[in-house]
């Protein structure tokens, strides 16, 4: 069985109990698309679901054992090593408290949580500081290349 590919990867937003509008949608998906080239990996299919806090603790529960809040949670649906394919669920809550306290605006965390759930389908890892530092500075340079 061979594999092929297109150009770019297929991108698609969703939302699920949450009221929220994505702008820039095209630009997100060249962005990412290009993010993952810059790791060697190249997208099948990856959707981002943008929820509500309530949604996202009850996947937290349910798949992960975990009773926290979370802002995102990655699934890994990937076939092939070097082709990513996966669901990302963004809490919308999270991500304007989170814009808040970090005082940051709401597109640039946003974008950081996007790209945070692509880093995991590419094999990043967070769970301790080594880890978490190389995650962050990926985080970093991928937000440089998206505003500049």
């Amino acid at each position: 069985m061979s594999y092929q590919q297109n150009k770019t990867g297929e991108i698609h937003f969703f939302t699920e109990e949450v009221d929220f509008k994505l702008e820039q949608k095209k630009k997100l998906a060249r962005w990412i698309n290009a993010i993952a080239g810059e790791h060697a990996f190249l997208i099948d299919n990856i959707n981002y679901v943008f929820v509500s806090d309530a949604f996202l603790l009850e996947l937290n529960k349910k798949y992960l054992n975990h009773k926290t809040l979370t802002d995102v949670i990655t699934f890994d649906n990937s076939f092939f090593k070097l082709v990513l394919s996966g669901d990302i669920y963004i809490s919308i809550e999270r991500v304007r408290e989170n814009a808040v306290k970090f005082k940051v605006g709401f597109q640039e965390e946003l974008c950081r949580v996007m790209i945070h759930g692509l880093l995991h389908l590419c094999g990043f890892k967070d769970k301790n500081p080594i880890d978490k530092e190389k995650m962050i500075d990926a985080e970093n340079m991928a937000l440089l290349n998206y505003f500049i």
